[in-house]
């Protein structure tokens, strides 16, 4: 029995950034997240499907996918594929100074399938990171930043045009802590942020255009439909795992958003 989702740890202790040529062995993978850390992957060849959450993407090179920490995914490739993946962690994202490296990175965030087709220059450069991250230099992780900016803005050009979006400090304090644990509680988090619920939702509606309350809700919506595609977990354990009192609760909830029971978009909603 499925009991939960599966983490995968595809980076080492030692290492805050890995980039490496797809593994060709990895065409076929089960459901899992990842932790703590997010993946690009580019596909220079290759057909099948990548499914993220419920939804499945077909592989249509040359493109780039982008797999959040918290999502679910998992690849049916149905032919060799060539390609390279970045993965990078929290702690690369902590140590680096650089303002603008971490706007790319957020930027990123806001896409999950980017197509880069008429592009020359990827290629080129995901050898070059490959390589240098390989050197022992002391000036690796300076050059390192320079190629991987240089992957990311490449890359985000060809992203479609997203909502403006303003940095600030809360509104990514609340998302972080909405990924580490979900409680449909707005007071909650306005506390572990040290403000107040009134201010909280009102920067949610200027950053999100959505009450904290609905930000929260997506969320959980997200990680239910994620606990019942991927484990056999029946709804009354899904609504203790997401701190909900009883199971009608959490059922009435889900059906106000989805318009449906958690049981039958289980059964409505097929994933390999």
């Amino acid at each position: 029995m499925r009991t939960e989702i599966q983490t995968y740890t595809k980076i080492s202790a030692f290492e805050n950034i890995k980039i490496e040529p797809f593994d060709v062995n990895k065409r076929y993978t089960r459901p899992h997240r990842h932790h703590k850390y997010l993946e690009l992957v580019y596909f220079t060849k290759g057909t099948g499907t990548h499914y993220m959450d419920e939804e499945g993407y077909p592989i249509e090179p040359p493109m780039a996918f982008v797999v959040k920490k918290d999502e679910v995914h998992h690849w049916a490739i149905d032919s060799i594929p060539e390609g390279f993946v970045i993965i990078i962690k929290e702690d690369f994202l902590e140590k680096t100074l650089d303002r603008h490296l971490n706007l790319q990175l957020n930027a990123l965030e806001n896409h999950r399938v980017i197509f880069t087709k008429g592009d020359t220059s990827l290629s080129p450069l995901f050898e070059i990171a490959c390589k240098e991250l390989k050197s022992l230099g002391a000036e690796r992780d300076f050059i390192m930043e320079g190629i991987l900016k240089a992957i990311l803005s490449k890359i985000l050009s060809f992203a479609p045009a997203s909502p403006k979006q303003t940095l600030g400090e809360i509104d990514n304090l609340f998302i972080e802590l909405l990924e580490k644990e979900l409680k449909n509680d707005v007071g909650y988090y306005a506390q572990a942020l040290n403000t107040t619920s009134q201010n909280l939702n009102a920067i949610c509606k200027r950053k999100f255009d959505k009450t904290a309350s609905t930000v929260i809700a997506e969320h959980i919506i997200k990680e239910a439909k994620r606990q019942l595609l991927y484990t056999d977990l029946s709804a009354t354990e899904i609504a203790y795992n997401l701190s909900f009192g009883d199971v009608s609760h959490f059922v009435k909830f889900f059906k106000r958003f989805e318009q449906k029971t958690p049981l039958q978009f289980k059964k409505e909603t097929l994933v390999p």
